[in-house]
């Protein structure tokens, strides 16, 4: 009998201590699409040193509101640096967007960052650049490794104001001390 694999949608992908990456370690991943072929995530607790001031001013969107301009830009992983992707909770219809679960949403248009500038936008929002991605059983192994855990996301978690406390929080839902995990992973 062959086992069914789980699909990861919607979950966060909690880094171990096992993951010595820069970029990754201590990360949370939101994974936004899981499948046979491979899957794609966004880092959602590693901020980039720009605001969306610098990102407006690259793009030539005008903003009056100064607590947008200085709200942080977050680096999604080091798959297509240039590519910008909002993950929102839904309020309406932007031209490139897709539902990852109920009410939280991912837009890689314009027009949601025009709206954002306008103070219109969605009521929680991160603005990432770049992705992470898997090849088809890449992410399956490195769960297999130890690399990563698993828990439940939620709009609380992935909007945090303070993204410094994601990571931790994602752990605590999980039960246990994260000493007692081992680095590498073995076979009864």
């Amino acid at each position: 009998m062959k086992a069914e694999k789980s699909n990861l949608v919607d979950k966060c992908l909690i880094a171990t201590p096992a993951i010595k990456d820069p970029l990754f370690a201590s990360s949370l991943v939101y994974i936004c699409e899981h499948s046979e072929h491979g899957s794609m995530g966004l880092v959602i607790n590693h901020q980039t040193t720009q605001t969306l001031e610098d990102l407006f001013s690259q793009l030539d969107i005008e903003c009056g509101d100064e607590t947008i301009k200085q709200k942080p830009v977050f680096l999604g992983g080091p798959v297509q640096l240039e590519q910008g992707f909002v993950l929102h909770t839904a309020t309406d219809k932007w031209q490139k967007s897709i539902e990852v679960s109920a009410g939280i949403h991912l837009t890689s248009s314009m027009d949601i960052l025009q709206a954002i500038a306008n103070n219109k936008g969605p009521k929680d929002y991160l603005v990432i650049l770049g992705f992470s991605g898997w090849a088809s059983g890449q992410l399956e192994s490195e769960l297999h490794q130890n690399s990563w855990l698993t828990s439940a996301s939620n709009t609380e978690l992935i909007f945090l104001k303070n993204s410094d406390d994601k990571w931790q929080m994602a752990f605590d839902t999980l039960g246990f001390d994260i000493s007692k995990l081992s680095p590498v992973s073995g076979n009864a």
